[in-house]
């Protein structure tokens, strides 16, 4: 770990992803830097993580809060932009309020309602994606499309959320079986911008990992989230 061809393969694998990202952005008359990357350091060691650093990645995400908590002062100290991109529980909220610049993962009003509550007791506000089931598969998070609508009605009335777009996990599979989800999304996405206002802005659109980032660039991402893209395959048996 953290050796010289360790992190000559996180820069390689780096350079392939950013000619994906170009080529992607080129097929479909996109500006690459239009697409942010999100390395996702999900059990990925700091000394791992510091090559990409180096490579002049600036945006992390994390998918589980002790985790994130763990790595909050190394990226603090990077200077890098964090996002929580897990299954959020609502006895989690108060690590992340007004540490992660983006918690992506939210999908239900409990979690809304605690986000919120969090935020106005630091007198601050918390930037947050929606997360959309746009598979409608029981085992995953993520609200349905038909209750988002009543969802962004209920934090337009709240002063400690600002929510900046949407963001899906659809189901897996490869570059072609992804893309309809990802075209729905963005139908999804535009149609949503009905609802712009005083904490709420159709800005960002979340979706694309290593498998099918073409895809969702393709249809209109604005941030995609490469892990094993970026730092190989995961040893799940090293879990921090």
């Amino acid at each position: 770990m953290g050796t010289e061809s360790e992190a000559d393969k996180v820069s390689q694998r780096l350079v392939l992803v950013r000619e994906g990202i170009a080529e992607a952005a080129a097929k479909c008359g996109r500006r690459p830097e239009d697409i942010k990357l999100i390395a996702v350091t999900k059990f990925v060691e700091k000394e791992r993580i510091l090559p990409a650093i180096l490579n002049g990645i600036t945006d992390v995400g994390e998918n589980r809060a002790q985790e994130f908590t763990d790595k909050f002062d190394f990226f603090t100290e990077h200077g890098l932009i964090k996002h929580f991109i897990g299954v959020l529980q609502l006895n989690k909220v108060k690590y992340l309020v007004g540490k992660a610049d983006l918690i992506q993962s939210v999908d239900r009003p409990e979690l809304v309602n605690e986000i919120n509550r969090r935020a106005e007791k630091l007198n601050l506000v918390q930037n947050i994606l929606i997360e959309v089931n746009i598979g409608g598969e029981e085992q995953k998070s993520g609200i349905s499309p038909e209750a988002l609508p009543e969802l962004l009605k209920i934090i337009s009335d709240m002063s400690g959320i600002f929510v900046k777009g949407l963001m899906c996990v659809p189901p897996a599979g490869d570059e072609e079986s992804t893309r309809p989800y990802f075209a729905r999304m963005r139908e999804l996405f535009e149609s949503m911008k009905t609802y712009n206002g005083r904490n709420i802005s159709m800005d960002e659109l979340s979706m694309g990992m290593s498998g099918d980032y073409k895809a969702a660039i393709a249809e209109g991402a604005t941030y995609i989230r490469i892990g094993s893209g970026i730092f190989g395959p995961r040893d799940y048996s090293k879990k921090m």
